[in-house]
C-alpha cells in the first residue's frame, strides 16, 4: 500500500468502504464480496480496504478491541509490540517520573499509543512515510495526541525532557536477526543511548554478555509467550536482569543467588522462559524454598508446593523407569493410554516416544523427563493450578 493509497482510505468514501467491508455477515464469500465492491469503487482502494479489514482481524490477538480502529500493514503488524506489554513499558515508565518520550524509529506506533495512555506527551519519527502516516492515523483514532514525523531516527535529537525509546529492526534480507551485529538502527548507537534516559526493546534471544554496563535487562513474557527482551538505561536500571510475566505482573529480579542443588522432592516446578532466559532460576529456587535437581537443568523442586505465577507446579506422584521398556511397563500397569511427555536436558522426541509406547488404557498422565545430578530420570506427576 502506498501513501497515496492509504490517505484516500482515511477519507469519507475511504471510511465507507471500510466500514462497509466489517459489516459483511461472517462466512460472506470475500472474493465475491471484492468483486461487488469493484464494480463501484477503485481496484487499489477495494484491495487496500480489504487488506486492512483482514489485518484488523489477526490484530485482535495483539491490539483487543483497539484493533477495530487501527490500520496496520501485515510487516508492521508482526513487529508491533502487544498492548499489554507495551502498557507494561509505559506505565513503568510513568512510574519512573517519565514525562516525555521519543520514540525513534515508531512504525504504526503501537508503543506511542501505550505511552499516550500512560499520560506521557509523545513524539515519533519514522522513516517508511506510510507507517508514519499510519501511526498519526492510529493516535488520532483512538482519540490520543501525540505528533509522528517522517525522518531517520539517528538524526533526530532529543528535546529536553524527553527519554528515548528504540525497537531496533529484527530482520533484514535474509531473514530474522538472532544477535545484535545487524540490528537497524546499529547496535553502537542503541548502546550509546542506553547510558542515558533511554529503553530499548531487543529480541528475547540477547545474550547476558551483551547486556550493556549499568543498564538493567527485563524478559517479558505474555500469557506464556516470551515475547521480548527490554534494556532499562542507566537512568532507570534497578537490577542487572529481571523477569516479568504478563498479564500477572509478577516479577522477579537477579540476585546473584548460588544455584543449590538435590534430588527430586515432593514438588517439580517448571520456570517460565522470562525466567530462564534471565538466568533467574536459581533466584527463583530461593523464593520457593527449593533447589535444582541438576545445576544444568531449568527445573526446580521443592518440599512445599507454593503457587507463582513464575513457573508451572506438579505433584511428584511416582518414580518411574526412565528406561522405554520398562516405562511402558509401569504405564500399562496403571492404564494409562493418553500421556503428556514433558522434557528437559534428555535426548528424547516427545511425540515420537508416546508413538512408540502405544499406550491404550482409559487414563490420563503426565510424565517429566529429564537429568538428576547428570543421569536420566522419570517421573509421574499431576499439574497443579496456580
Amino acid at each position: 500500500m502506498d501513501l497515496e493509497t492509504f490517505e484516500r482510505l482515511l477519507t469519507p468514501p475511504g471510511q465507507d468502504l471500510l466500514a462497509e467491508i466489517a459489516a459483511a455477515p461472517p462466512g460472506t464469500d470475500r472474493l465475491a464480496l471484492g468483486t461487488r465492491l469493484r464494480k463501484t469503487h477503485p481496484h487499489d482502494l477495494v484491495a487496500a480496504a480489504m487488506t486492512q479489514n483482514n489485518l484488523r482481524t489477526r490484530a485482535t490477538a495483539k491490539f483487543g478491541a483497539d484493533a477495530a480502529w487501527l490500520y496496520f500493514t501485515p510487516d508492521a503488524l508482526e513487529q508491533a509490540t502487544r498492548r499489554r506489554v507495551a502498557g507494561h513499558r509505559a506505565q513503568r515508565l510513568a512510574a519512573s517520573g517519565t514525562e516525555a518520550v521519543l520514540d525513534l524509529g515508531c512504525g504504526i506506533g503501537a508503543d506511542l499509543i501505550a505511552f499516550s495512555r500512560a499520560g506521557l506527551r509523545v513524539r515519533g519519527v519514522e522513516r517508511d512515510p506510510v507507517r508514519a502516516a499510519i501511526a498519526t492515523a492510529n493516535l488520532r483514532a483512538l482519540s490520543l495526541d501525540g505528533e509522528v514525523i517522517t525522518g531517520d531516527a539517528t538524526d533526530t535529537p532529543l528535546r529536553a525532557g524527553e527519554t528515548a525509546f528504540v525497537d531496533p529492526a529484527r530482520r533484514t534480507g535474509r531473514g530474522r536477526v538472532f544477535g545484535t551485529a545487524d540490528l537497524q538502527p546499529p547496535w553502537p548507537w542503541v548502546r550509546d543511548l542506553l547510558a542515558g534516559r533511554a529503553v530499548a526493546k531487543v529480541m528475547p534471544g540477547l545474550a547476558h554478555a551483551d547486556i550493556p554496563e549499568g543498564v538493567e535487562a527485563e524478559w517479558v513474557s505474555d500469557g506464556g509467550d516470551l515475547v521480548e527482551c527490554c534494556l532499562w538505561g542507566s537512568a532507570f536500571a534497578r537490577t542487572r536482569r529481571r523477569a516479568t510475566l504478563l498479564p500477572s505482573g509478577a516479577s522477579l529480579a537477579h540476585r546473584d543467588e548460588p544455584a543449590v542443588t538435590g534430588e527430586v522432592g515432593a514438588y517439580l516446578y517448571e520456570p517460565d522462559d522470562a525466567v530462564i532466559r534471565a538466568g533467574l532460576v536459581a533466584e527463583l529456587a530461593a523464593e520457593l524454598g527449593g533447589w535444582l535437581p541438576d545445576a544444568k537443568i531449568a527445573y526446580l523442586s521443592a518440599d512445599r508446593g507454593d503457587a507463582t505465577a513464575l513457573a508451572r507446579r506438579f505433584t511428584v506422584v511416582a518414580e518411574l523407569p526412565f528406561r522405554e521398556k520398562q516405562l511402558r511397563a509401569a504405564l500399562q500397569q496403571r492404564r494409562i493410554g493418553t500421556l503428556t511427555v514433558k522434557k528437559r536436558g534428555v535426548q528424547i522426541v516427545p511425540e515420537e516416544l508416546i508413538r512408540r509406547l502405544r499406550l491404550d488404557g482409559p487414563h490420563q498422565a503426565t510424565v517429566i523427563l529429564t537429568r538428576v545430578a547428570g543421569a536420566g530420570r522419570a517421573f509421574l506427576v499431576d499439574p497443579l493450578q496456580n
